[in-house]
């Protein structure tokens, strides 16, 4: 919350000081991972699989998939909220196509390095760093481990999860809610959920929460690119997004289709919550529509964008020919 209180250039600052340490504190850790099993990444690679078959394996990983996938959902969703500081289009869309996959498989393949070398040294699978840097020996090792561990989850957190909230909250009343105060609000909220009940049970926690709302954050995702790409063929009038009585406003203010849309996309995946929540029984629901939730975001995804393509084919954007291009000039705010 301090450094939600210092404002974006101390989040800034945060996240530039975690892409330089982090990446050399993940190295460290897959050079001990390596230098602790006798045979280096051999033994480590060649570990017999955990799943009794390949059919378990795909059971296990398509929904472990989509969890992960609604997991980054959010701050796709959200990018806006960083891009807008960029000081070009460019700028972004390099930031991200260099960064990000990069980074992205870097850090999957340490962790299933390091998870699987802790199962040789011992004798147990550990996949939390938190316990697993209380297995070093070295106070020094423990100290340095502890504080990339405490960066790494205050560094992400911030960016995933408060400066979007922050933003909205302060969206709402404008004269009232600043960030700071945004951000506050969004850490209180944060605690009264109970996150560390969800993690404490890795299932409940990917099958339950992640792919649960997957199954909401498939539908918003899929309205906006279809919006974006297939009804406004990537023409926006930025002035009347501003606008109350603008192209934007639709019906009293809400665009009754986007909202039937995002309906249609929630509910093929509402059954297969309530089995794997433990709400109804798996007899009470067909095997194929239960299998759905295991896809949610996708299913989601791909309902609410074909759903919101057809319903928006009977309304006539309002949209002046001369305001499809807009002249889009960027400041840095340094």
């Amino acid at each position: 919350m301090w450094v939600v209180w210092m404002g974006v250039n101390s989040i800034r600052k945060l996240l530039v000081f975690k892409a330089f340490f982090l990446p050399l504190a993940a190295l460290a850790l897959l050079y001990w991972a390596i230098s602790a099993v006798h045979g280096g990444l051999g033994p480590i690679l060649t570990r017999p699989s955990g799943f009794a078959s390949a059919a378990a394996f795909w059971a296990f990983f398509i929904p472990g998939l989509t969890g992960m996938v609604g997991f980054w959902a959010t701050l796709s969703l959200n990018i806006p909220d960083f891009t807008r500081y960029a000081v070009s289009q460019q700028a972004q869309v390099k930031g991200q196509a260099i960064g990000l996959p990069s980074s992205m498989t870097l850090f999957s393949f340490i962790g299933v390095v390091v998870t699987s070398a802790t199962t040789i040294i011992y004798g147990t699978t550990i996949w939390d760093p938190v316990v697993l840097a209380g297995k070093f020996d070295s106070k020094l090792l423990v100290s340095i481990a502890m504080i990339a561990v405490a960066i790494s989850t205050l560094a992400t957190n911030i960016a995933a999860n408060i400066v979007s909230p922050a933003n909205d909250f302060a969206n709402l009343s404008p004269a009232r809610i600043n960030f700071q105060k945004g951000g506050l609000i969004t850490g209180l909220i944060g605690i009264l959920i109970f996150p560390w009940k969800l993690v404490a049970d890795p299932s409940g926690y990917i099958f339950t929460w992640l792919v649960g709302y997957s199954s909401l954050l498939g539908p918003v995702g899929g309205i906006l690119i279809a919006d974006y790409y297939f009804i406004r063929r990537q023409q926006l009038n930025v002035p009347e997004l501003y606008t109350l009585t603008g192209a934007y406003h639709y019906t009293g203010g809400f665009n009754r289709f986007a909202i039937w849309a995002l309906l249609l996309g929630i509910v093929p995946n509402i059954p297969g919550f309530l089995i794997t929540a433990g709400l109804v029984s798996h007899e009470a629901v067909p095997f194929w529509i239960a299998q759905l939730y295991n896809y949610a975001w996708f299913v989601g995804f791909f309902v609410s964008g074909a759903s919101y393509c057809g319903l928006m084919r009977s309304y006539k954007l309002n949209i002046p020919a001369n305001h499809y291009k807009e002249e889009i000039t960027y400041v840095s705010t340094d």
